[in-house]
């Protein structure tokens, strides 16, 4: 019988955090063994099982990794990013390998994450849904086909709590565009604001941004041109496409020795 995958998950409490453990416990290929918070969280020591309602796992809040214990394969972390590289260079150091769905990385930090990638196996993703990573192919072969031609448009949707702008997803959209038509993804950007903007400048990606509410996630890509447009559009409900998309790349990383790699790879789409 095959072991299972132990995970240790950051960020338990959040949003995707929650979501992960509870599709961790569904799937019998995986098993929580970690549930780590920053330092002094009032709920350390707390079985997480019990604290998110789902009933005692014996896995308990905590701010440390136990190393010595051996106790997790893959660590998944969607936290931020200065968090991020605390975890990434502890997974580092002890030969773990890790899964990355943070977002909002300078270019600095994405160095410091490749270097890493030398001694450890990485998945870093800016979404973790099949259908987000369907519709990147999606954008590159329209973009082959009718890029040229149209002016481009990237519209993301976000809850109000999303703190960086324009959302990696949209970024990483508009760097499968750039690479299609040989550009720069910074010099061949439009992020549109108020007053007389002129005409509409053609090579050029325009993004809009919209924070509100509880919106999980939306984003829309538009190609406009003479006489037609053709809009394609992914929208998530809810986080569990996230969650399952991070938990399969947890099992696929495993098996991994070093490497940067992304969801694109777990599925085999490049």
């Amino acid at each position: 019988m095959n072991k299972k995958t132990r995970i240790a998950i950051t960020g338990p409490l959040g949003r995707m955090g929650q979501n992960l453990i509870k599709e961790i416990q569904k799937n019998k290929q995986t098993c929580l063994t970690a549930a780590l918070v920053q330092k002094n969280h009032k709920l350390i020591n707390e079985d997480i099982g019990e604290v998110l309602g789902i009933k005692k796992i014996g896995v308990f809040i905590s701010d440390q990794l136990d190393i010595k214990k051996n106790n997790f394969d893959v660590l998944i972390d969607f936290t931020q990013p200065n968090s991020t590289l605390k975890y990434l260079k502890y997974c580092s150091q002890f030969k773990k390998n890790i899964v990355i769905g943070t977002t909002g990385f300078s270019t600095e930090e994405m160095n410091i994450i490749q270097s890493h990638s030398k001694k450890i196996g990485i998945i870093l993703s800016s979404n973790f849904s099949i259908g987000i990573n369907l519709l990147f192919q999606l954008i590159k072969k329209t973009t082959e086909i009718i890029g040229k031609n149209s002016d481009i448009n990237i519209i993301e949707y976000h809850h109000r709590n999303k703190i960086d702008a324009p959302s990696g997803t949209a970024l990483a959209i508009g760097e499968i565009i750039s690479k299609v038509m040989n550009w720069d993804l910074n010099k061949h950007s439009i992020y549109y604001q108020k007053g007389i903007t002129g005409i509409r400048e053609t090579k050029k990606i325009g993004f809009s941004i919209v924070r509100a509410g509880d919106i999980v996630g939306k984003h829309t890509v538009m190609f406009s041109n003479s006489g037609e447009e053709i809009k394609i559009t992914h929208t998530a409900s809810n986080r569990t496409s996230f969650a399952k998309g991070a938990i399969q790349s947890a099992l696929w990383i495993h098996k991994k020795n070093t490497g940067l790699f992304d969801m694109q790879d777990v599925l085999s789409f490049s």
